[in-house]
């Protein structure tokens, strides 16, 4: 089942979902839908159910931190007396955003890879989104992995915590402007409970 199939598709089962289709400029190709996040489970349900995707192979987080980037805008000029249209390339301010891309295949059909994304609305504030861990099982850890490397909240996961990192950690070291701490050895353990009350208790002596 090609790409446009599927957004055919789509557009007919939510004609009022802004469902967007993202160029891949690679040389592999692989164009990728972006989900509107108020429709995502609905439309995850339907590409399961309806389409036969029924397996999240991987899930992945993406940071986009705020960039300028260049568009080509159409321009009208009047030229002795006549107005002529001319193409004029703007460098324009993109906003930052953070992403979760999921990759989907039919193993009842054997078709795919369709790569479908969610953004959040920003970097800061906004950074909720969708679970899809009940349309596929298979991203509930990596929706956890997701919520501790890049600090998207995935409203309705089963079980959101941190899967890699301690809980009292509370940066997001996948982000693009993580700062690495100088000294990589300071982990909570057991031990170092331990080590202070031994030295607690050798000081009161």
């Amino acid at each position: 089942m090609n790409l446009d199939t599927v957004i055919e598709n789509l557009k007919s089962a939510f004609p009022d979902a802004a469902v967007e289709r993202v160029a891949n400029p690679s040389a592999g190709g692989g164009d990728s839908l972006v989900l509107p996040a108020a429709d995502a489970v609905a439309i995850a349900r339907h590409l399961r159910d309806q389409l036969g995707f029924d397996y999240a192979s991987n899930v992945s987080g993406v940071d986009w931190p705020p960039r300028k980037i260049k568009q080509t805008v159409v321009e009208a000029k009047v030229v002795d007396g006549a107005t002529v249209e001319e193409k004029v390339q703007r460098e324009v301010d993109m906003p930052g955003f953070l992403e979760a891309v999921y990759h989907l295949y039919s193993i009842t059909g054997r078709h795919g890879p369709l790569t479908i994304r969610l953004r959040t609305a920003d970097r800061e504030r906004h950074v909720t989104l969708p679970s899809l861990t009940s349309i596929w099982k298979s991203a509930e850890f990596q929706e956890r992995e997701i919520f501790d490397l890049f600090g998207i909240v995935f409203e309705g996961h089963p079980d959101l915590r941190r899967i890699l990192m301690w809980d009292e950690f509370t940066d997001h070291p996948m982000r693009k402007d993580y700062v690495a701490p100088e000294d990589y050895e300071y982990e909570p353990t057991p031990h170092d409970r331990i080590l202070a009350a031994v030295k607690k208790e050798t000081a009161a002596q």
